[in-house]
């Protein structure tokens, strides 16, 4: 029987979650993301300390303050892995806006913008980009504004049903609904140290936007992420995509049983009544109605912040 890799790959895209070219090389997904935090670690690599060299030398050159600078270092690197990756991957490449414009809608847009630019100057069109924004009500009503410029978004840092309500009413291409960090949050909560794969709380909200988006005919692209185990990843076998970690994948490569589709558009529950689009009030009272969400998308926030100033420190010549 053929691995559960490829087995997966029969019924789900398949991406990486990494910076690292030579994991994406051997696992061969069609898409993959990346965000501060493994772009930080890329940056570590011997293999890419050309690549280091050459986004400060580029930042240098266009001037401004010392903080531009590094800021411009950071997405300068962000954009050359990213083309790196693309040389490899059939598909797409997600590139991160900086965590900490997740609450300035006009500044995200701008960033957005600034990155697709960057990758048109290196011979990238905007239908190989994902631009990956937190999943704030400044950063879907972002997306929206560049859904309609033909710049396609992923919206990450999703923990809760009304961040998925919302990107749907944004018409967002992409959402990254996480999983791993669900479960993190309801095991310090309970107590419970462990959840069967198909009680894994991180499961079950993707399964019920994915659910939801389906039942509705929503054309936004559903795509797990965050894992903590490979139960979940099976446990989501049919999903739209998954975006999976070099380590998982080598376990799922190396893995041989049977692996049933879970997910499908065919088996969803019937169509709910459809609500208008949520306006910013009622977005906001939902997802501070849902304590997990709420706290999660802010340490996320946090987290990815800490990741890029640690990113520029480690550019910056004068440390």
């Amino acid at each position: 029987m053929a691995s559960k890799l490829e087995q997966l790959r029969s019924m789900t895209t398949v991406v990486a979650d990494t910076g690292d070219i030579d994991a994406i090389r051997l696992h061969q997904p069609v898409d993959a993301t990346t965000n501060p935090t493994l772009v930080l670690k890329a940056s570590a690599l011997e293999q890419y300390q050309g690549l280091v060299k050459d986004a400060s030398a580029w930042a240098k050159k266009q001037g401004g303050t010392q903080q531009q600078t590094l800021a411009n270092s950071c997405d300068r690197l962000a954009v050359t892995i990213g083309n790196e990756i693309l040389q490899i991957i059939p598909g797409r490449i997600s590139t991160e806006v900086d965590a900490r414009l997740s609450f300035d809608t006009q500044k995200t847009i701008e960033k957005a913008r600034y990155l697709v630019r960057m990758y048109q100057d290196i011979g990238i069109g905007p239908e190989r980009l994902l631009i990956k924004i937190a999943a704030s009500w400044e950063g879907i009503q972002a997306a929206s504004v560049l859904e309609q410029e033909g710049i396609n978004c992923n919206l990450t840092l999703l923990f809760g049903f009304s961040q998925a309500l919302a990107c749907a009413d944004a018409k967002v291409y992409l959402i990254s609904p996480f999983v791993g960090r669900i479960l993190d949050w309801y095991k310090r909560d309970t107590g419970n140290e462990s959840y069967p794969a198909d009680e894994d709380p991180g499961v079950l909200s993707v399964s019920r936007i994915y659910n939801h988006y389906k039942a509705h005919d929503i054309n936004t692209i559903v795509m797990g992420a965050s894992f903590r185990n490979q139960g979940e990843i099976e446990q989501l076998a049919g999903c739209d995509r998954l975006t999976i970690s070099p380590a998982f994948l080598q376990q799922l490569s190396d893995d041989n049983a049977e692996l049933p589709r879970v997910l499908s558009p065919d088996i969803t529950p019937p169509k709910t009544a459809t609500n208008k689009p949520l306006t910013e009030g009622e977005f906001r009272w939902l997802l501070n109605q849902d304590a997990m969400a709420t706290e999660k998308l802010a340490e996320g926030i946090r987290n990815f912040t800490k990741d890029q100033i640690a990113l520029e420190h480690s550019l910056n010549p004068n440390r």
